[in-house]
């Protein structure tokens, strides 16, 4: 099988390309590739013949979709659209990585795949759109919803903690937004197996279980045995230019659906915290 990868250099990417043997793999990251740019794109897929294509690159800054809306259009709407139509020419099989932020946070009981598309920011929308746009061109693609990742690949939540618990006291972690932790190991392998699988529709791929960010990370500091006292606060302490929704546990029936189990997110946490200290 070939597979190409957009977004290889990215937290999730690196996974993808460390984790997926057997089949021919290229990976292609910002610099080899321009979303924005449709012949860039469908001269790369046209060169490397894919039977699958993963999408994982995005604009993920949030807070920096919330200023720059056009330049979150332009990568996550029309990048994943541009990829999508080199996918159909090309007849090549598409899994698109898409978020959590595509609902609006209101229910309390694990989102489901069919649950409606309510997001209540800038990325959430155009992420929304995206797997509208791109169910609608390649009905038999794979929309994969995740969320809350972390990887040591680069920049993530558990980083960020043991940094702070490094050089503070105490933190504070706000104890009002509820989700599921997502390892990159983890969702790397999940997704090599539902290509594998042939897999289609809309699945939700996250680590087992649920927290908040304040849970989180004192199992974070608990793990690495910091002293670091961490005290819940509220979301309304931080203000951020996007909203967050306040709940976004992701029902795993769709991945179970293909008899894939993921771990924990508790165990997750102590693989990463081995992995980080290598």
């Amino acid at each position: 099988m070939r597979v190409t990868i957009f977004g290889a250099t990215g937290l999730l990417g690196k996974e993808l390309m460390r984790g997926w043997n057997d089949d021919e793999v290229t990976g292609l990251g910002s610099n080899d590739a321009d979303l924005r740019n449709a012949e860039q794109v469908s001269r790369l897929v046209q060169s490397t013949r894919p039977d699958w294509i993963v999408l994982a690159a995005a604009y993920t800054d949030v807070d920096g979709c919330e200023i720059n809306e056009q330049l979150a259009r332009n990568i996550n709407y029309g990048g994943a659209v541009h990829v999508a139509e080199a996918a159909k020419r090309a007849h090549a099989r598409l899994l698109f990585v898409s978020t959590d932020y595509v609902f609006d946070g209101s229910k309390n009981i694990p989102y489901e795949t069919t649950d409606a598309r309510q997001p209540r920011s800038v990325y959430g929308k155009w992420k929304a759109e995206a797997e509208i746009k791109l169910i609608e061109l390649l009905p038999e693609c794979v929309v994969l919803r995740t969320s809350w990742l972390f990887g040591t690949g680069g920049k993530c939540f558990p980083d960020t903690i043991l940094k702070l618990a490094a050089t503070r006291p105490s933190i504070e972690v706000v104890n009002d937004q509820r989700g599921s932790p997502t390892y990159a190991v983890d969702l790397a392998s999940a997704i090599i197996q539902l290509c594998r699988k042939e897999a289609s529709g809309i699945v939700h791929a996250t680590n087992r279980g649920d927290c908040t960010w304040f849970e989180f990370a004192q199992e974070i500091v608990a793990k690495s045995s910091s002293n670091t006292i961490v005290r819940p606060t509220t979301s309304d302490k931080f203000v951020r230019a996007a909203e967050r929704p306040k709940y976004s546990v992701l029902s795993p029936s769709s991945l179970e659906k293909y008899a894939i189990a993921m771990p924990s997110w508790q165990d997750a946490l102590s693989k990463y915290l081995q992995e980080r200290a290598q």
